[in-house]
């Protein structure tokens, strides 16, 4: 009995919660109060954290618990300490599952026909490579795009090759759940930044500052239709009145933050991404309804995060709405189309100026991109102020890859945003000259030669692009993708057809090969293999993304041209499914797909479009493409597969006849665009109309 003499239990038990009690928040708040050991009733803690491990002190079981708040510390819980039978169980068998898994794709790469595989394999474990090394080989290996037997690389580089893989993307996925402490995850964000009184969804800076940093790491630079200097000023501030941040604007910004976070934290189901920022969105969209002053730039740029959340999430048809939206509330505060007097350049306020400037060319910027993609002509002919000064500055600010501990590098920010505005205005005339009504009724000559100086014009300006933005010196993905969007306009410029054209006198002349029927003799380029290697440009941009940086933050705009190069390869007869820019492109579209609601329904499109190609025979027979990729594309096969289930996207285009439902067989290039469209941004209200092929 002395042994228990201080530890007498308590006999009645403590006053339940009430029912109307709310639980707990998901969010960690300095301001939030734990239970005390004066509290009615204890809960009983089944694991402590470290610190409190190893100080002995009692620990209150949530983080941060009530002794790290005490002396200021970091509060860091490692599940793999939790001795509970059911929970060590379950980890068990998870652990179990993994090693079982890396044992029986070892075996796969020791028994490949080609026995470099298993040479080189030897050679990385004798090299002293970790489990996480050995697994990003195999899977490096076995999800091989054909399995290129000719490569000649020592063992020693391929283990360099891999742990700088693993750096940026991880071994891939793990047999432990992920669980993150916000805290520790963002004592080195690049913007600190605090969640009052901006958002009411949480209470916890961090988790803010961490999703602020990454919208403007993944996201921001690719439009820029804000200046993150001025925004990020007055968000400190916390000055909900500013005229340069709003509640609605920050919301609008952290539910598109969530897309490039991997933490249980953007998630109101973890691991459901149709639930990413959703608690956010919904803040948004109320404030949005509720904002006092609706022709601001605040609502301005909230409008336009609104078009980007709602173009992945591939349900509802609001992204052209949001659109609009935003280009009619440009007109209105005079950034573009007739000038409003309130606005007149020079005469601004130092930070109102470089906003609007930045708001006006990023607005444009997105109206070319977006009508641009979709064979549409663009909305603004012109934009009523002059580009934000080049900062020689900001290009030797560093554009640092957070999360990943990749090193830094020169951003080129003012560089690329001159040079991408200059591509904008080249999209506009492509996009207004071949993409409107009436562009179907000239000369199939007159739109050969229209074609032609358009393209000289894309040559040009790619021509002049800087030393600096070449892929060999790695610039910032951003730089990588606007390389890709010429490509893009490349492809759409030589692939887009109207049927509608009235036959000259000039075209009935007698036809040579590279002429067909319909066309000039004098034709000056040959589209299809211009487009073809357009396509295979891309492919080899996606690599260096994806090698750099990894796929899994990049942008919006790359599941576009991955998509766009991918249908472009499967267009010709002579299409082979062991092409190796096809299979490289393939298993990138497959990363990037599996992060949105709209990547998984183009990707299940995309595989029911190759397997309509009956290649399985010819996959079936080559011993260089894996069992995954069988399964993949194989019309026969009836192995399940994860991608199964992506199908379920897609019930919009088959119940409602103005999608144009869903194509058996394979569809073409337009028909792929016209689906992308619909799943992305609905219907257009306002320009219904466009030109069939």
């Amino acid at each position: 009995m002395s042994e228990f003499g201080s530890q007498h239990r308590q006999i009645a038990p403590g006053p339940s919660p009430s029912k109307s009690e709310k639980p707990p928040s998901r969010e960690s708040s300095p301001d939030r109060t734990f239970p005390t050991s004066s509290d009615g009733s204890k809960k009983r803690v089944s694991m402590a954290c470290l610190a409190c491990k190893k100080s002995k002190r009692k620990c209150s079981g949530v983080p941060p618990c009530d002794n790290c708040r005490a002396f200021n510390r970091q509060c860091i819980f490692d599940e793999t300490l939790d001795q509970r039978r059911r929970v060590a169980a379950k980890r068990t068998a998870d652990e179990l599952s993994y090693h079982r898994d890396m044992l029986n794709d070892l075996l796969k790469v020791m028994r490949a026909e080609d026995q470099s595989y298993g040479l080189k394999l030897l050679e990385i474990i004798r090299n002293d490579a970790s489990a996480e090394e050995i697994r990003a080989f195999i899977d490096e290996i076995l999800g091989q795009d054909g399995g290129d037997s000719k490569v000649e690389e020592e063992a020693g580089c391929k283990l360099e090759e891999v742990r700088r893989v693993i750096d940026v993307e991880g071994a891939g996925p793990s047999f432990r759940p992920k669980v993150m402490d916000i805290h520790y995850l963002c004592d080195e964000v690049p913007y600190r930044v605090p969640a009052r009184p901006w958002t009411t969804v949480t209470e916890d800076a961090d988790l803010v500052s961490h999703l602020v940093s990454l919208y403007f790491t993944w996201d921001y630079p690719f439009h820029a239709f804000l200046d993150r200097d001025v925004f990020l000023e007055h968000m400190r501030r916390a000055n909900p009145e500013s005229e340069f941040c709003s509640p609605f604007l920050v919301n609008a910004l952290l539910t598109n933050a969530c897309h490039f976070s991997d933490y249980s934290e953007a998630y109101v189901d973890p691991g459901d991404v149709v639930t990413k920022g959703v608690d956010f969105l919904a803040e948004a969209e109320r404030l949005r309804e509720e904002e006092p002053v609706k022709l601001s730039l605040a609502y301005l740029q909230g409008t336009l995060l609104l078009y980007e959340r709602y173009s992945m999430s591939g349900k509802d048809d609001l992204g052209y709405r949001m659109l609009h939206q935003a280009i009619q509330t440009g007109h209105s505060l005079g950034l573009v189309g007739p000038r409003s007097p309130g606005l007149i350049p020079g005469q601004l306020p130092g930070d109102m100026e470089i906003s609007v400037k930045r708001s006006a060319w990023g607005l444009f910027h997105i109206d070319t991109v977006v009508h641009a993609e979709f064979l549409r002509p663009s909305l603004i002919d012109k934009v009523n102020f002059q580009r934000p000064d080049q900062h020689h500055q900001e290009d030797s600010n560093l554009w640092v890859p957070y999360p990943s501990h990749r090193p830094a590098r020169a951003s080129y920010l003012s560089q690329y945003f001159d040079h991408s505005c200059d591509l904008c205005e080249i999209a506009r005339d492509i996009s207004q000259t071949l993409f409107s009504l009436d562009a179907g009724v000239v000369s199939v000559e007159h739109q050969h030669r229209t074609k032609e100086r358009l393209f000289e014009r894309l040559r040009g300006w790619y021509a002049t692009l800087p030393d600096v933005f070449e892929p060999c010196r790695r610039p910032p993905p951003y730089i990588i993708l606007l390389r890709m969007r010429y490509h893009t306009l490349v492809i759409g410029l030589f692939s887009h057809s109207t049927g509608r054209t009235e036959r000259s006198p000039g075209s009935e002349a007698p036809q040579t090969p590279e002429s067909p029927p319909g066309c000039s003799p004098l034709l000056k380029y040959r589209a299809p293999s211009i487009a073809q290697s357009a396509a295979r440009a891309i492919s080899a941009l996606t690599l260096l993304h994806r090698r750099e940086y990894g796929v899994s933050r990049a942008h919006h705009f790359a599941l576009y041209a991955i998509n766009l190069a991918l249908f472009t390869l499967l267009d010709p007869e002579s299409f082979d499914i062991l092409d190796q820019d096809f299979l490289s492109l393939a298993s990138s579209f497959s990363s990037i797909a599996s992060r949105s609601p709209l990547g998984r329904s183009l990707f299940h499109m995309f595989r029911q479009t190759v397997r309509a190609r009956g290649q399985g025979q010819h996959l079936r027979g080559s011993n260089l493409a894996s069992d995954e990729l069988k399964a993949l594309f194989d019309e026969e096969s009836t192995s399940p597969s994860r991608w199964d289930e992506y199908a379920k996207g897609l019930g919009k285009l088959g119940t409602d006849e103005r999608y144009g439902g869903l194509i058996e067989g394979a569809p073409s290039l337009f028909e792929m665009l016209d689906r992308y469209e619909s799943l992305s941004l609905g219907k257009d209200d306002i320009a219904s109309g466009r030109i069939r092929r």
